[in-house]
């Protein structure tokens, strides 16, 4: 039988939900799948394989109580960089969630209800993470594939997994791991798994599961830790308790079976605790890891043997997992130091701001030490310290790190960055001042595909010759660039402020089925934290198609884009920007004036004094003024002029226009009903603004 017939066969038969998570008729397709006599067959060859394994529990010695075995387990992480990167402190939580509730050690098991009490039973199985990679390289027994584009599809998820995660690319034999894949859908259920089949030797037969649903901390929760309990008991071998369907409820279910002897026909709760539910005669088990019940506290003897046998048993090949020989070669036995690592999710920050540092080393680490030069504390014992970091500039940090045998040291050059170059409102970017992006410092160019990258580009801009190009027309992958500011001081602004982030793109599709995706992103924080203010993709992004190697050739081909949701959580001295480019094989990206400003929208832009050529043609005096202001320039032509007057949190309290002359021109303006205090007045010049900054003092 194909691995793609029985992908789909088993998220059919068992697909199950676990919390808010139901199942959206899928057991409805499951009867119209039976219409088919292939699926018949198919069908048929399934239930005596699950017979076979109910007769190998008869007849295998080995299936003695107090034999413990290990099950080694590696957690595969889909993700984008989102949330459902979820921690391994998260995963490890996981872990010591399923080995309480399979050793019978989960504390809940003590109040079941009165009629179960002398039934909760040990299954004797333990689950540690594996060390060792199908190649022998050692890692943490999580795996991580980026990926820009989420799949709900567990075959494409698999496909991803061998050939883009960070640890080795390749099959991940299903009888040497028990292989469990996170990411963020799966199409309805929270989770499915594959019961024993043919010789296990395909990666697809573990279990998938949503990434809320690990363990009780980080994305997860206490409410649905028990659902990979539940999903490894279906790959174990172990129906729902009111039989092999995905429909609890179902009144018509007394008549049907799990095939455990001392698990009482139900129909089963969905997502109800009712500890009195006798629809079938006998009190329904509904405290049952294999119920949907969320109070689900035990296994039964019945379900134990079930269990075991199919662990022990041939079929599926699960007999081989829990051998010396595998644990061994999996390196589940004998855990070790193997690798020192760290990571920090702000390592870049500003002067003054704290840097958190998690430790990845594996395996089995017990003690600490860490040195941060330049840091205060200096060092630390902790596992996953805190450090505020004063001065701009780059720094080293250092860990050692030993299981109480073995100690490993692992020293990152410059790992930690305090951000300098401090700008201020209005902030304009053209681009027109460097020769690369690398010497651009007030921007981090940041490549996640390790592919192309945003670069300088010249040849095209809106109002000048550059601008920056990603040459995404050369792309055949998925990919995510990304390009971050450092931080612009708008702790001035206050409750009347208005703030507002402009900018030029002009993009094209290769071809009509290209959904890429543009995301603009601010923190408050320095890079701590960080929200998306605007998001362009697919048709909004551009519905343009182009299929050569594409470049704008006119100002019709840019689009201006405001952003106006700046609210006050980024009214800080440390505010930052962030340009994100989904790409998946469309045509080229570029960006051009990036400008953040005190003012609402406006399509010139909003310059600052020292972004203006020949700004000292237009004079301003006196400054600082009583009573009126004048602005003295010139013109080669005549023409109308707006202007505006902002106060210095961007709220414009007036505006007016004049018809200039040809030659000097002299702007007289009353200041004498302002109050006391800072100005910016903004003149419009055909298609430019320039800004000039003045103030009101009285004698």
């Amino acid at each position: 039988m194909q691995k793609t017939f029985v992908l789909f066969l088993f998220t059919l038969l068992i697909s199950i939900t676990y919390g808010q998570l139901l199942p959206c008729g899928q057991h409805i397709y499951f009867q119209e799948q039976l219409k088919d006599s292939s699926f018949r067959a198919n069908y048929a060859l399934e239930k005596e394989i699950q017979k076979k394994v109910l007769h190998e529990m008869l007849l295998n010695p080995s299936l003695k109580r107090g034999i413990v075995y290990k099950i080694p387990v590696v957690f595969h992480i889909l993700h984008s960089n989102g949330d459902e990167n979820i921690s391994k402190e998260q995963i490890v939580n996981q872990v010591a969630i399923l080995n309480k509730d399979f050793r019978l050690l989960n504390a809940d098991a003590k109040n079941v209800h009165p009629e179960f009490k002398n039934m909760p039973a040990d299954v004797e199985i333990e689950f540690v993470l594996a060390t060792k990679a199908p190649n022998g390289a050692c890692f943490s027994g999580i795996t991580r594939t980026y990926t820009p584009n989420a799949t709900t599809n567990g075959a494409e998820q698999v496909k991803l997994i061998k050939s883009g995660n960070d640890v080795f690319k390749g099959e991940w034999t299903g009888y040497k791991y028990l292989n469990i894949f996170v990411s963020t859908g799966l199409n309805g259920p929270a989770g499915y798994a594959y019961k024993p089949y043919g010789n296990g030797n395909f990666m697809e037969s573990g279990i998938y599961i949503l990434h809320r649903y690990i363990g009780s901390i980080g994305t997860g929760s206490t409410y649905t830790s028990r659902a990979l309990t539940h999903e490894v008991g279906h790959w174990l071998n172990l129906d729902h308790t009111w039989g092999p369907n995905n429909n609890p409820g179902d009144t018509t279910s007394c008549g049907t079976d799990d095939d455990v002897v001392d698990t009482p026909n139900c129909i089963g709760d969905k997502s109800i605790c009712n500890l009195d539910d006798k629809f079938c005669g006998p009190r329904a088990n509904v405290e049952n890891f294999m119920e949907y019940s969320y109070c689900s506290k035990m296994f039964t003897q019945g379900q134990v043997e079930r269990m075991r046998a199919a662990l022990l048993s041939t079929v599926g090949s699960r007999n081989i997992l829990s051998s010396t020989q595998n644990l061994t070669a999996v390196g589940a036995n004998n855990i070790s130091i193997c690798k020192v690592d760290f990571i920090s999710k702000n390592a870049q920050t500003c002067e003054g701001g704290q840097v958190s540092f998690t430790d990845i080393s594996y395996n089995a680490p017990v003690s600490w030490l860490w040195s941060f030069p330049g840091g205060t504390p200096s060092s630390s014992t902790l596992q996953n310290p805190v450090v505020t970091y004063s001065n701009k500039g780059n720094y080293a940090v250092t860990l050692t790190v030993s299981d109480g045998k073995n100690s490993k040291t692992e020293t990152k050059s410059n790992f930690v960055s305090v951000l300098s170059d401090l700008r201020v409102l209005p902030f304009v970017e053209t681009f027109t001042s460097y020769t690369s992006l690398s010497n651009a410092s007030f921007w981090n160019n940041s490549n996640l595909g390790n592919n192309q990258s945003f670069q300088l580009f010249t040849g095209a801009g809106y109002s000048d010759n550059t601008c920056l190009k990603l040459a995404n027309f050369v792309e055949n992958s998925v990919s995510t660039d990304e390009l971050t500011s450092n931080a612009i001081d708008l702790s001035k602004v206050t409750s009347q402020g208005l703030i507002t982030l402009t900018f030029r793109y002009a993009y094209r599709k290769k071809n009509s089925a290209n959904s890429e995706v543009l995301r603009v992103s601010m923190s408050g924080d320095c890079g701590s934290n960080w929200n998306i203010r605007k998001t362009l993709s697919g048709a909004n992004l551009s519905s343009l198609v182009s299929t050569t190697d594409w470049t704008p050739t006119s100002i019709s081909d840019w689009t201006t884009v405001h952003v106006t949701n700046i609210n006050s959580s980024y009214w800080n001295a440390n505010t930052r920007i962030r340009f994100s480019f989904d790409g998946s094989g469309g045509n080229n990206f570029y960006l051009d004036d990036i400008n953040l400003y005190p003012s609402s929208p406006t399509n010139s832009l909003f310059l600052g004094l020292d972004e203006v050529k020949n700004s000292e043609e237009i004079k301003v005096f006196p400054n600082p003024t009583d009573k009126e202001l004048s602005l003295e320039f010139q013109l080669n032509s005549s023409q109308n002029i707006d202007y505006e007057i902002f106060d210095i949190l961007g709220k414009k309290i007036f505006n007016n226009s004049i018809q200039a002359a040809a030659g000097n021109n002299l702007l007289i303006i009353p200041t004498k009903d302002l109050l006391e205090g800072s100005y910016f007045i903004k003149l419009h010049f055909g298609s430019e603004a320039v800004v000039k900054y003045f103030q009101v003092g009285r004698e």
